[in-house]
């Protein structure tokens, strides 16, 4: 058999890693989007590496978009398999779907009356709301700790990563001419004291493991410090600037965590008066969906939920759910929180709020996730005087902060704690995906002193035989 890795390699985003087996049958891992890579960024998701109706099967590790955010192109583009997830994967992974295709609806709307004054042509939407939905109708629900058999010689398994919420590492089984390999996949390793969700599981002993390394050369700050972070910087914002504290979020994952920590905030007396807005129609139906799956929560959480039946909730927070309510928050001169996807403000309604208030020296940017460096939330916490945003140029005045502590990606530590479950004698070849080539070659480095004997760093389009 072979592999081929097509996406997320040598980048963090765009996961895409396809299996063909001897007998002609191909199973794709994942089929992320690529986000926050500047102009290179819409021709990256419109070239595949591979042909869309030869894929037999579709393993996704979960819902973030970078993972998923390109199956409603993979089915418009002729697919026509099976699509395997975790429930609350298949849940969160259709409003992802649904949300990703109206924002490229409205943003290709937005711009080509841009376009249309200057005689350009018209733009493409990569997908649409339909597509979306016609790509729900093909996943297929299989759940954590059961082998899953896809067909004879090919099975495999599901084990919680931590890292959302349905988030798996995939362990595959695949016998051809009488030899079985095993190939784990990570997708994405949670942190080991996550403050919401369970530690990431160990895995059966792999042939070969696809890993992620986003974080692979560096350590994030303590947790325990992410509360008083967030209150800090509300206090300087909002108290003493008197300004707006805007906070760009990943609907999934990030937004609740936050939500979390105020709540924590409010429940030892420590939360100021204010409004806090979270101005996100996804990240509403995502929070709605993660509060139906409790049993995926650490202890302290489900210790919690005795005495307090909403974490995620807290006095002056409000849901804003219509555009017009979201227009309206540009009016306030006073002070409050606004919390808005995208995390790396490349789309969503955050990118809106940015142009509104990037500007005034009043108000303040704290970015609570990892951001590409070309996205234009890397751009600004790397410093830049201004940024164009919908074509406009605007002048950098908002103070612009981020939260390490913030990250659902596990550090090297982490990675490393994820493979501890491995004898690394056994593992014929370990491939690092999801991760920036700098970061990678030092994590390589670190496997290799824990004694791996093969560790590639694949790039784009790079495909190797196995066996």
């Amino acid at each position: 058999m072979k592999i081929a890795f097509h996406g997320a390699a040598r980048t963090v985003t765009g996961s895409k890693h396809l299996i063909t087996l001897k007998n002609g049958k191909r199973i794709l891992l994942d089929c992320g989007m690529y986000q926050g890579l500047g102009k290179e960024t819409d021709i990256l998701n419109r070239d595949w590496g591979f042909n869309p109706p030869e894929i037999n099967y579709l393993i996704l590790s979960h819902a973030h978009i970078d993972h998923s955010g390109l199956i409603p192109k993979l089915v418009k583009d002729g697919f026509r398999g099976k699509i395997f997830c975790t429930p609350a994967t298949r849940d969160l992974t259709e409003v992802l779907l649904e949300d990703s295709a109206g924002i490229q609806e409205d943003e290709v709307k937005y711009i080509n009356k841009r376009r249309a004054a200057t005689g350009q042509p018209y733009l493409e939407p990569l997908y649409n709301t339909e597509d979306a939905k016609k790509a729900a109708d093909l996943f297929n629900i299989v759940d954590y700790g059961n082998w899953f058999t896809i067909e004879n010689g090919i099975e495999f398994l599901y084990t919680d990563t931590g890292h959302i919420i349905g988030s798996a590492a995939v362990s595959l089984k695949i016998t051809e001419n009488g030899q079985t390999t095993a190939i784990t996949f990570s997708g994405d390793v949670g942190r080991y004291r996550d403050v919401i969700l369970k530690s990431p599981q160990n895995f059966p002993q792999a042939d070969y493991i696809l890993i992620e390394s986003t974080y692979g050369n560096s350590l994030h700050d303590n947790f325990a410090t992410t509360p008083d972070q967030l209150l800090e910087w509300i206090n300087k914002a909002c108290l003493q600037k008197k300004g707006k504290l805007i906070l760009p979020a990943f609907s999934v994952g990030r937004t609740q965590e936050i939500l979390f920590f105020l709540n924590q905030l409010e429940l030892e007396n420590r939360l100021p008066a204010l409004d806090y807005f979270v101005d996100s129609p996804l990240s509403v139906k995502s929070t709605e969906i993660v509060k139906r799956y409790p049993q995926y929560f650490n202890a302290t959480i489900q210790k919690i939920l005795k005495s307090d039946h909403d974490p995620f909730g807290f006095k002056g927070l409000k849901f804003i759910k219509t555009v017009e309510e979201s227009k309206l928050l540009n009016f306030r001169n006073g002070p409050c929180v606004i919390i808005s996807a995208s995390g790396m403000a490349e789309g969503g309604r955050v990118k809106h709020h940015i142009s509104n208030n990037v500007e005034s020296s009043r108000n303040t940017i704290v970015f609570t996730g990892y951001c590409e460096p070309h996205s234009l939330g890397g751009r600004l916490v790397a410093g830049a005087k201004e940024v164009t945003i919908f074509g406009v140029e605007h002048e950098v005045n908002a103070e612009i902060g981020s939260i390490r502590s913030m990250s659902a990606h596990g550090d090297y530590e982490d990675l490393s704690q994820f493979l501890a479950c491995q004898d690394p004698r056994k593992v014929k070849t370990l491939f690092l995906v999801h991760g920036e080539y700098d970061v990678q070659q030092d994590f390589k480095v670190r496997l290799l002193k824990k004694g791996f004997m093969d560790v590639q760093i694949p790039e784009r389009h790079y495909e190797i035989g196995l066996g």
